[in-house]
């Protein structure tokens, strides 16, 4: 476990030394591969108190009933609130054959940042 400062600038980014995941600095817990990455006493003792999640959204595609298997991709944009496009990512894909389904979520989760300690 690797012990760090709060960020000076709330966003600041690092990435996870378990699964290389691009996460904020401030996090205790990576929310990618869920392994502690940071030593935060009191950080850890507020996980418990209710995460303000302003979106959660959760569908299942299932094959169509074609005689083919079918392909899909899973892509995640996020866009600033003048339009333009932040972030862009592939974070999944795979195939569907007869009578599969597979459900996908997409869960936004904030924190409020924390000042800088330093």
């Amino acid at each position: 476990m690797t012990t760090l400062p709060y960020p000076a600038f709330p966003g600041t980014t690092r990435t996870c030394p378990h699964c290389t995941a691009t996460i904020l600095t401030s996090a205790a817990v990576c929310p990618a591969c869920q392994r502690y990455v940071r030593l935060d006493p009191d950080r850890l003792a507020r996980l418990t108190s209710p995460i303000f999640c302003p979106l959660q959204v959760e569908g299942t595609i299932r094959h169509p009933g074609i005689a083919e298997p079918c392909e899909y991709s899973v892509l995640v944009q996020v866009q600033n609130d003048q339009g333009e496009i932040i972030s862009r990512q592939v974070v999944g894909v795979g195939a569907l054959g007869p009578r599969e389904a597979r459900t996908f979520t997409i869960r936004v989760e904030v924190v409020t940042a924390e000042k800088s300690v330093v």
